[in-house]
């Protein structure tokens, strides 16, 4: 009985046409990234302005130089959000050409430098193991005021004792080995008390004002005795708590903190510039 022949392929070879759709996929690919190559600059701040209209304006934000030890809660909500309206949006968010490039160098150096200011009391932290569990207190954020170096409550944990001015000895130690890097940095320096909020009545003469006053005051004279130079110091104050780090939970006990603000400053002018 005779064999009966194999059909052949309907489509020709069966490889070849996959190496076709593999080339014209290629071919779409490289197309589509020389289309984008070259950005629009009018189309791009529409689409800013359409983003910056969805999601609002964002005044302090969390950027590289934040150093956030584990066990430090993060905010549930931002605090420095603005709602902007649609009508009021605008398609050029970002400040005009000229603003940028006469500001551009100044930021850069500024970012620059209070980068590597985080570092290193990042590793002042690290090198001392005894202080390990103490530093999960310490939250190191960037904002627009400077480099804020926080010393907040948990819950179950805090760096004062209820009611007192005085901190814990393990505070202490903490602030102290804080000090060694902050005396070697140029800033001045802004210490403010906080506290959370309480349902319970203050002490008659003595609330939460004086409280927040006296533990910024703490905490600047600990610095003082480890070598920061008294002139670098700017102002020591209480807010209470009038300015909550969750504005969601004010009787949260992360409320409850020191601010050390390493102050962002213009430059000093010389003493003998003329105009």
């Amino acid at each position: 009985m005779a064999k009966k022949k194999k059909a052949a392929h309907a489509g020709g070879h069966g490889w070849f046409v996959t190496f076709a759709d593999l080339m014209g996929l290629l071919l779409a690919f490289f197309v589509m990234l020389v289309a984008s190559s070259t950005q629009d600059k009018k189309k791009l701040q529409i689409i800013a302005g359409s983003m910056r209209e969805a999601f609002g304006t964002q005044t302090a934000m969390r950027m590289s130089g934040i150093i956030e030890l584990d066990g430090l809660p993060t905010r549930p909500q931002l605090k420095n959000v603005d709602k902007i309206k649609p009508e009021e949006a605008s398609a050029t968010p970002s400040p005009d050409e000229k603003s940028r490039n006469s500001n551009f160098g100044a930021r850069i150096d500024n970012d620059g430098a209070f980068a590597l200011a985080s570092a290193s009391l990042r590793q002042a932290m690290q090198n001392m193991p005894e202080i390990a569990e103490i530093s999960k207190h310490v939250m190191i954020e960037e904002t627009k005021q400077g480099l804020n170096i926080e010393l907040v409550d948990q819950n179950g944990s805090s760096m004062f004792p209820e009611g007192s001015k005085e901190p814990y000895e393990r505070t202490r130690r903490l602030v102290q080995r804080l000090s060694g890097a902050m005396k070697a940095l140029p800033y001045r320096i802004s210490i403010s008390g906080h506290t959370a909020a309480s349902k319970l009545p203050g002490k008659p003469g003595y609330g939460a004002w004086e409280l927040s006053a006296d533990r910024a005051n703490a905490i600047r004279k600990i610095l003082e005795e480890e070598g920061v130079p008294t002139a670098n110091f700017f102002m020591a104050a209480g807010r209470a708590d009038t300015q909550p780090l969750f504005p969601d939970d004010p009787f949260v006990a992360a409320n409850r903190r020191v601010t050390i603000t390493l102050m962002r400053e213009a430059p000093p002018i010389p003493v003998n510039l003329k105009p």
